[in-house]
């Protein structure tokens, strides 16, 4: 997906069991990221640095949703482990992360693999996309302040 595309409406099952649509945020903005693998060391950095920073993210209008291929219950596991209180999509057939375009081709460790690609969209109040941060653009760590940073101008 591009800047100025809508995201799809269904969005997926997160680790609860809700099924979670774009329409449940007509009104908010949204935070959607992918990641590649709950509870490794860099989505884990990811998501902890956008729960560490929730509160400064929704004072900005900016709801946060996470998808990654995970299973629903290895969702939920990262979400109890890591203290995550947003939702986490357990993509597990892939149909969200081809959508947006984030499941593709990627190199780790020297070898060409298919996987989901660390790519972030921030979506307007209308379920528009009005900014996309790239895998090599993100710093897992500090990523939620980089967001912040984009917000402020």
């Amino acid at each position: 997906m591009n800047i100025g595309e809508k995201i799809p409406e269904i969005l997926g099952i997160d680790q609860n069991g809700n099924e979670i649509k774009s329409s449940d945020y007509r009104g908010k903005k949204i935070i959607l990221y992918s990641y590649p693998k709950a509870n490794t060391s860099g989505c884990t950095a990811e998501a902890c640095s956008l729960q560490s920073h929730k509160a400064d993210l929704e004072a900005a209008g900016y709801a946060i949703i996470g998808v990654s291929k995970d299973k629903q219950a290895v969702q939920k596991k990262f979400a109890e482990t890591q203290g995550l209180d947003f939702p986490l999509i357990a993509d597990t057939d892939t149909t969200l992360l081809q959508q947006l375009g984030c499941w593709g081709e990627k190199v780790a460790c020297g070898r060409r693999t298919i996987g989901t690609l660390r790519t972030t969209y921030l979506v307007d109040e209308n379920g528009i996309i009005e900014k996309i941060f790239s895998p090599k653009e993100i710093k897992t760590k500090v990523h939620a302040e980089q967001i912040l940073q984009y917000i402020k101008g």
